[in-house]
C-alpha cells in the first residue's frame, strides 16, 4: 500500500503562501511588454482584464529571477564593473500616455569589452531550452521582447548601447551580449503602447486560429478562442472608465479625472462591464449609467445594485443565476443585501 501525500505539506504551505502574496498587476504599460506581439493582449493586461493565475512553484521561480539579479551585480562589480541604479535603487523612464518601466541597471563603465561606455543592463534566467536558442541565434532573434525592452531603455535613459545577460537556470551558464541602440525600433514600440493604452475599443487579435502556437499558451485564449467573458470587475473594465493622456484614468459616473490605483483595483458598485469583454449583444438601456446584455436570449439589466439590475460582480461570477433569480433570490438581494456568487 502506497501512503498518499499528506494535503498539508510543507511545499503545498509555502506554494500557497506565494499565491496569497502574488504582486498585483502592474498600473502602467510597462516596458517589457511592448514586444509582445499581440496587439489585444497587450490591450487587455492592461485593461486588467485577463489575469495570468500562477501557481505558487511558478511564482517561486519568478521570485529566484528576481533574487539572481543580486548575484549579477555583485559578481559584475568584483570583476570591476561600475553598476547603479540596481535592485530596490532601479532607475525608472517614463515616456508619458502610461508607458513608463524600471530598469536592472545602469553601466557607468568597467565592462572589459568596451570599459569607457555607459551601458543600459537587462538581467534575465533562462530554462536549458531557452537559454541554448539565445546563445544560437542571439537575443534579437531568440526573444524579441526582451530586445525591445532594452530599445525603449536606451531611449528613455539617452545610452545608446544596452548589456544583456543572461543565467541558464540548469547548469548556470552565462550568456553576454552587448546590444546597439535602434531609435526606429524603440519609437515604434513606444508609440505602440500609447496608442493601444488610450484605445477605447479592443483591438483584434494576433490570430483568429485557436490552434495558432503563440495562441495556445496565451492567457486571454479561453477569452479569445472560447468566448469566455472577462472573470475582473475592475475600473479598467468599466464601460463608464476612460484612460487619458496624462496617464490618469477618468470615471464619467462619478465625474472624477483622477481614480486612485488602488481604488481601480476593485472599482465601485456602479461598474458597467465594457461591452467588448463579454460575448453578449449589448442593448442601450434607457438609464444613463446602465446596460442591458442579451445572454441566452434574455435580457439582464447591468449597473448599480437593484431589484432588477444585477452588478457586474454578480453577472460575471455566475451568469446563469442572474437570468435565472426568482422572486425568492430578489427579496434576498433586496432585504439582506445578498449578491449572487460562483
Amino acid at each position: 500500500m502506497i501512503i498518499p501525500d499528506p494535503m498539508h505539506n510543507v511545499q503545498n504551505l509555502i506554494d500557497a503562501h506565494h499565491e496569497k502574496i502574488a504582486e498585483l498587476p502592474r498600473p502602467h504599460m510597462g516596458a517589457s511588454t511592448l514586444g509582445h506581439p499581440c496587439d489585444r493582449w497587450l490591450w487587455l493586461s492592461f485593461r486588467w482584464a485577463v489575469l495570468p493565475q500562477f501557481p505558487g512553484r511558478v511564482l517561486r521561480l519568478f521570485r529566484r529571477g528576481q533574487m539572481e539579479e543580486t548575484t549579477i551585480v555583485r559578481d559584475l562589480r568584483d570583476i570591476g564593473v561600475d553598476i547603479r541604479n540596481t535592485n530596490e535603487n532601479q532607475a525608472r523612464v517614463s515616456f508619458g500616455v502610461h508607458v513608463s518601466g524600471s530598469i536592472d541597471g545602469v553601466i557607468e563603465g568597467g565592462l572589459p569589452e568596451a570599459p569607457n561606455k555607459r551601458h543600459v543592463a537587462e538581467f534575465k534566467t533562462h530554462s536549458k531550452k531557452s537559454f541554448d536558442d539565445m546563445v544560437k541565434n542571439g537575443v534579437k532573434k531568440s526573444k524579441f521582447m526582451h530586445w525591445v525592452q532594452m530599445q525603449v531603455y536606451m531611449q528613455g535613459t539617452n545610452i545608446d548601447r544596452a548589456f544583456y545577460l543572461a543565467v541558464c537556470k540548469d547548469d548556470d551558464r552565462i550568456y553576454t551580449e552587448r546590444v546597439n541602440y535602434e531609435k526606429e525600433a524603440a519609437d515604434k514600440a513606444i508609440a505602440r503602447g500609447k496608442r493601444l493604452a488610450l484605445e477605447e475599443r479592443m483591438p483584434p487579435p494576433l490570430s483568429t486560429d485557436p490552434s495558432w502556437y503563440e495562441c495556445k499558451f496565451c492567457d486571454a485564449y479561453q477569452f479569445c478562442h472560447k468566448q469566455e467573458p472577462t472573470k475582473e470587475s475592475n475600473c479598467r473594465t468599466c464601460a463608464n472608465v476612460t484612460p487619458l493622456e496624462d496617464s490618469t484614468w477618468r470615471c464619467e459616473r462619478h465625474d472624477a479625472n483622477e481614480i486612485p490605483v488602488e481604488f481601480q483595483r476593485t472599482g465601485c458598485g456602479s461598474h458597467v462591464i465594457h461591452p467588448d469583454l463579454v460575448p453578449w449583444k449589448r442593448k442601450e438601456s434607457d438609464k444613463e449609467w446602465q446596460a442591458i446584455y442579451i445572454v441566452k436570449g434574455k435580457e439582464i439589466k447591468n449597473g448599480e445594485k437593484a431589484p432588477d439590475v444585477f452588478t457586474s460582480k454578480e453577472i460575471l461570477s455566475n451568469v446563469d443565476a442572474c437570468l435565472n433569480a426568482d422572486n425568492f433570490v430578489q427579496a434576498l438581494r433586496k432585504d439582506f443585501d445578498a449578491e449572487i456568487t460562483g
